[in-house]
């Protein structure tokens, strides 16, 4: 019966984002602009998160120009949504005139002598839309890691609106095995990386100073891109107008093999901090993202042998 309800959930969502998608973005962006109105000032969705995040982030900012990032935020995440559910219909036309990529003289001339290319990404203006990049790198193959949903018609719609543009959907658990397999088959890859998510408790193996805060941070998809030899790129995001992105691909080592532990790591989140100060409306502070504390994690956890344990009781 559970899964009768969940077949049904799905077709509705399928048919419902579908039609919606069939509208002209400048009709979904009416849609959005009441949204928001509806979110910011009636809902005011995750108002306290949001405004702790940006408060401990921005500690030189006054109130009034943190509450002009917020609202700015509402209207870039409203916008984020309306963007996501076009995807669904979006031309190729249209996709590559909304979402431009610049800077592929030396990342496509790498692709052309065959290296993989490790593309570092955040939570950042709309991702969702960076799915237009097998576009603008011919000759790899371009995927990215994801969390599959838990329910697997749902998982199986947003794998389908993600991979419309020939870009492949990776599960988390199978990163290593696939890009291995894909790379023994001779064909130089382009794997999206969002790498700013709160890590469990079990992966936290590094801290870092990030908008303000003794940051816990994902290293998981270094260890992937160094054990491959992948090039380390970061793709920068800029908003140029409402509907339009720019991503510029900055190829920072090539050589990732011979790099000290956990260099990518810092420099991605580095790089991600310089784009969401030009641009601080444009990242999702409605993620809880500093939820997890290093004195909770010393508190609870210790390392033995490289691996996070829980403490045992005295």
């Amino acid at each position: 019966m559970k899964k009768k309800l969940s077949y049904i959930g799905y077709l509705l969502a399928y048919g419902f984002w579908f039609v919606m998608s069939l509208l002209p973005l400048k009709v979904l962006y009416i849609f959005s602009d009441l949204l928001c109105l509806l979110i910011a000032d009636v809902i005011r969705y995750r108002h306290q998160v949001i405004w702790k995040n940006l408060k401990s982030s921005f500690p030189e900012k006054s109130d009034e120009e943190l509450k002009k990032i917020e609202r700015g935020f509402y209207h870039y995440f409203c916008d984020y949504l309306v963007e996501t559910i076009k995807l669904m219909t979006m031309s190729k036309e249209e996709l590559c005139k909304r979402m431009t990529f610049t800077g592929l003289e030396e990342f496509n001339q790498a692709i052309s002598e065959g290296q993989s290319m490790a593309v570092y990404l955040g939570h950042l203006g709309n991702w969702e839309w960076i799915t237009a990049m097998p576009y603008w790198a011919p000759g790899a193959l371009c995927c990215q890691l994801y969390h599959p949903l838990e329910n697997e018609y749902f998982d199986k719609l947003f794998k389908y609106v993600r991979e419309r543009q020939g870009a492949l959907c990776i599960p988390m658990q199978e990163s290593l095995r696939k890009i291995i397999q894909f790379e023994r088959e001779g064909k130089p890859l382009v794997v999206g990386y969002i790498a700013d998510q709160v890590p469990m408790w079990w992966n936290m193996h590094h801290w870092l100073n990030f908008l303000n805060h003794d940051t816990p941070v994902l290293t998981g998809a270094e260890r992937i891109v160094k054990h491959t030899k992948q090039a380390f790129v970061y793709g920068d995001v800029t908003r140029v107008s409402r509907g339009h992105y720019n991503c510029e691909m900055k190829v920072i080592h090539r050589d990732t093999k011979v790099i000290r532990d956990f260099e990518i790591t810092d420099i991605y989140f580095q790089e991600l901090e310089k784009t969401i100060r030009r641009q601080p409306e444009l990242y999702l502070w409605s993620h809880n993202r500093w939820k997890r504390t290093r004195e909770e994690f010393n508190e609870r956890f210790e390392v033995v042998n490289g691996k996070v344990v829980p403490k045992k009781k005295k």
